[in-house]
């Protein structure tokens, strides 16, 4: 298994600020998500090649961060995820680009497991 990416997820029911913080700290808007959940999910970069996602729930009181783990094998990382006592989220999300879900520490941080997968059209 390999990691091709690690950053930050900010879940919040105020995206569009966060966007906009992060816009004045340098950071650009490289893509925009519709396809998870129905819910509006922006990835940001800014020149030095620093991340972080800003993805809209309207459910939450405050703010939640998760740390994104981008991977090779969703397989793989999941088995290595659970040998250390990570328990699953809710649901696996598998969509036409990727395979996605949270897995939550024995200490209750949140990792959010990724494999992008690769289309062709």
């Amino acid at each position: 298994m390999k990691i091709t990416s690690f950053y930050p997820i900010i879940v919040s029911s105020g995206t569009d600020e966060i966007v906009r913080l992060f816009e004045d700290l340098g950071f650009e808007k490289r893509h925009h998500n519709q396809e998870v959940a129905d819910r509006p999910s922006y990835q940001m970069k800014d020149a030095g090649g620093f991340r972080v996602d800003a993805v809209q729930n309207d459910g939450l009181s405050h703010d939640q961060v998760i740390i994104r783990m981008n991977v090779d094998n969703f397989e793989e990382a999941h088995a290595v995820l659970q040998a250390h006592g990570f328990k699953d989220g809710p649901r696996i999300l598998d969509v036409r680009s990727s395979k996605a879900m949270g897995m939550v520490s024995p200490t209750g941080f949140i990792i959010g497991l990724v494999e992008h997968k690769k289309v062709h059209d």
